[in-house]
């Protein structure tokens, strides 16, 4: 649905009228309504809807472009004035857990505050059915904030619904300051990773021509905001432990199970390359000489960076790479790395990245991912990989996202970031 000044004023206008009448009538409903809201539930067209709601949302234009900010300009002017005139109405409790085929008071307050966000149609009269205009509403609404598109108004919907309208519009003033900043300096194809979506976007001419679903790091190892250039392919990689997560977590798991680094195919290997027995260290009281000791896991299914890890240069030895750990992707809130990004269908941005290297389509990518042969492919087009910290876009269409501020930086009023 989209979201324009003239919805948005006429949903003031109307919500102010509705307030007036008495609740009896805000909420009433004919017997034909009440005859057939047991079949809501039966003939409500959810994945129609899902569809519907992803469709406003998947279009080829990028998070990070200079149409970006025309879109973020045109989102403020339509905030603006509705901000000014107080804003959509909170969703109470009440609502928390509601889905098609249900009734009461707060699908009526669930109702208005989806239609003054634009993901739901302005109703001449709002009842308290949660029927299929609502369902494909909170859906719309859903697929705007990055949540999973179930229709119900689940614990994380409820707390988005109901941030104010006034932090969205702050939103949208940061992040038009930082795209306006980064948009000049764009190249015509580039990557970028948007750290508060936990997306990754490959862009050639204006166009998305891939968007992957990724990982990021969590708040206490963050993903560094970067500048760089995608430099080599690593095929079916070694995974060298960092000696940060050597103290940080294998001592942990060692200690809780001696058996962890041979499960997980990881072995380790002295100043002089001998390997090392685990049973040797005392997990509970590490050295410094032992923490120095390389710990190499082997290429194969378990292996922390799956069958490739993408390279470029930066100091914080940070990287793009697949996974073991398929489920992440279907989170909510997708920050659980040390600070690397996981992407989801690597294999196909991988293609992507090595298309200027000539030898290289789809079959060879995935057939070498398949074979667990060691290689490493230099990219013969270095492309521009930014990591980004944008929480609020918009596209042509009038379709406005936010994401949440897990590292604070729209709290902090951050709009430009130190890149390496």
């Amino acid at each position: 649905m989209r979201l324009n000044r003239r919805s948005l004023l006429r949903y003031t206008a109307m919500a102010g009228a509705s307030l007036a009448m008495p609740a009896v009538v805000r909420g009433q409903e004919s017997i034909f309504d009440m005859m057939n809201r047991g079949n809501v539930l039966r003939n409500a067209d959810k994945d129609g809807n899902t569809a519907a709601a992803q469709a406003l949302i998947a279009t080829n234009e990028p998070i990070l472009s200079f149409d970006t900010v025309h879109n973020l300009q045109l989102a403020i002017s339509q905030y603006e004035p509705f901000v000014a005139n107080g804003g959509w109405e909170e969703v109470p409790q009440e609502a928390f857990r509601l889905l098609v085929g249900q009734s009461g008071a707060a699908v009526i307050q669930l109702k208005r505050r989806l239609i003054a966000s634009g993901d739901m149609v302005l109703l001449p009269n709002i009842n308290d059915s949660f029927d299929e205009d609502t369902d494909r509403g909170v859906r719309t609404f859903q697929a705007r904030h990055g949540l999973i598109v179930n229709g119900q108004v689940d614990e994380p919907t409820w707390y988005a619904l109901n941030v104010p309208a006034a932090t969205r519009l702050q939103q949208l003033y940061l992040n038009f300051t930082r795209v306006q900043a980064m948009a000049p300096n764009l190249s015509p194809r580039y990557v970028v990773v948007n750290i508060p979506a936990a997306t990754i976007e490959a862009v050639n001419d204006g166009m998305v021509e891939q968007r992957h679903t990724a990982v990021v790091g969590r708040v206490e190892r963050a993903t560094p905001i970067m500048a760089s250039k995608v430099s080599q392919i690593n095929f079916n990689p070694y995974w060298h432990v960092p000696k940060s997560l050597v103290r940080q977590d294998l001592t942990k798991y060692m200690q809780e199970n001696p058996n962890y680094l041979a499960e997980q195919n990881i072995f380790i290997y002295d100043g002089s390359s001998n390997k090392v027995d685990p049973a040797s260290i005392d997990w509970a009281n590490i050295t410094d000489q032992q923490v120095n000791y390389m710990y190499r896991q082997e290429p194969g299914a378990a292996n922390s960076m799956g069958h490739c890890k993408i390279n470029f240069f930066n100091p914080y030895d940070c990287y793009l790479h697949d996974t073991p750990s398929k489920a992440l992707f279907g989170e909510n809130a997708r920050f659980h790395s040390s600070g690397c990004v996981r992407v989801e269908g690597v294999n196909g941005l991988v293609n992507w990245l090595l298309r200027d290297n000539g030898d290289w389509d789809q079959t060879k990518v995935d057939t070498t991912f398949e074979s667990l042969q060691r290689l490493d492919v230099e990219c013969k087009a270095r492309v521009p990989l930014l990591t980004t910290y944008i929480t609020a876009w918009a596209n042509r269409q009038g379709t406005v996202s936010f994401r949440d501020d897990d590292y604070q930086f729209d709290a902090q009023g951050k709009v430009s970031f130190e890149q390496a």
